[in-house]
C-alpha cells in the first residue's frame, strides 16, 4: 500500500473493546479459494464474485426484514454463480462445499503475534462475525485462536448482518461499553464503512484485493496487516 501506516494522531485514546471481522481479517481464505474454485469447475477466479454475492444477497435478506444463516447464503449465493456458469450444484453440495471450506481455516501468518501483543497491552479483544456463533467456534478451535479472544460474537440474535448500523450498536450494548469506545478492525471496506457510520472507529487491514469504501469517513488506522496495526494500537494511552 502507499500509505503503509497513515493514521489520524488527533485520536490516540485507547479503545475499549477491540472487536475484529473474522474472516479475511483474522483467517486465511486460500482453502475456500481453492475449494469454491473446485465446486465451480475450477474456476478460482470467481471467489471475489461469489463473495460479493454472498454479501449482496446478505443485504437483501436483512433489509427484506428476513434472516437466514450466512452460511446458507454464502451456499445459495454458490449456486448462483454456478448457474450463471451452466454448472449445476444441489443445495446440499454447495452447503458442504461452504461448511467444509470455512470451517477449517488457518490464521494469517502474523495474526497470533499480533493478538498476543494486544493482549498484554491489556486490550480486551472481541470476535465480531457475520457466520453462526457454532461456525466460529469451530473455525477458532481449527485455527487456535479461541484462547486470544475475551468474547465471540456472532450477528445472529440481531437478525440482521453487519453492515447494518444495528448489528454494531448491539455489539457495543453486549460489550457495556458506548459506540465511541468500540473499534472495529477489518479488511473489508463495507465492514469497516458500516462501523464508522454507526458511530465507531476502526482499523483497515489492507489484505490483497481489498479497499477502504472511499465515501466512507476516513478509517485512523490504515495498514498491509495485523501487526502494524497492533505496533500502532500499543502507543495509544
Amino acid at each position: 500500500m502507499d500509505n503503509e501506516m497513515e493514521y489520524k494522531k488527533s485520536n490516540t485514546t485507547r479503545p475499549k473493546v477491540l472487536f475484529f471481522d473474522v474472516n479475511e481479517t483474522l483467517l486465511d481464505l486460500t482453502k475456500v479459494k481453492k475449494e469454491v474454485g473446485k465446486a465451480l469447475g475450477g474456476r478460482e477466479d470467481l471467489l471475489s464474485l461469489w463473495f460479493t454475492t454472498m454479501l449482496q444477497y446478505s443485504l437483501v435478506t436483512s433489509a427484506s426484514g428476513q434472516y437466514k444463516p450466512f452460511g446458507h447464503i454464502g451456499a445459495a449465493a454458490l449456486q448462483m454463480v454456478a448457474a450463471n456458469h451452466d454448472i449445476n450444484l444441489s443445495e446440499e453440495d454447495a452447503r458442504t462445499v461452504i461448511s467444509e471450506s470455512m470451517g477449517n481455516l488457518p490464521a494469517h501468518p502474523e495474526v497470533k503475534e499480533a493478538l498476543t501483543q494486544l493482549k498484554d497491552a491489556g486490550y480486551k479483544l472481541v470476535a465480531f462475525t457475520n457466520s453462526s456463533k457454532d461456525g466460529l467456534k469451530k473455525q477458532f478451535k481449527n485455527a487456535g485462536l479461541t484462547e486470544y479472544f475475551d468474547e465471540m460474537l456472532s450477528v445472529e440474535p440481531t437478525g440482521k448482518f453487519k453492515p447494518f448500523a444495528d448489528t454494531y450498536t448491539w455489539g457495543a450494548k453486549q460489550m457495556g461499553v458506548e459506540l465511541e469506545e468500540c473499534m472495529l478492525i477489518a479488511a473489508h471496506g463495507w465492514d469497516v464503512a458500516g462501523a464508522l457510520w454507526a458511530g465507531w472507529r476502526a482499523a483497515f487491514i489492507g489484505r490483497p484485493g481489498q479497499q477502504e469504501y472511499p465515501l466512507a469517513p476516513r478509517t485512523e488506522i490504515i495498514v498491509s496487516d495485523l501487526k502494524k496495526a497492533a505496533d500502532i494500537l500499543v502507543t495509544y494511552s
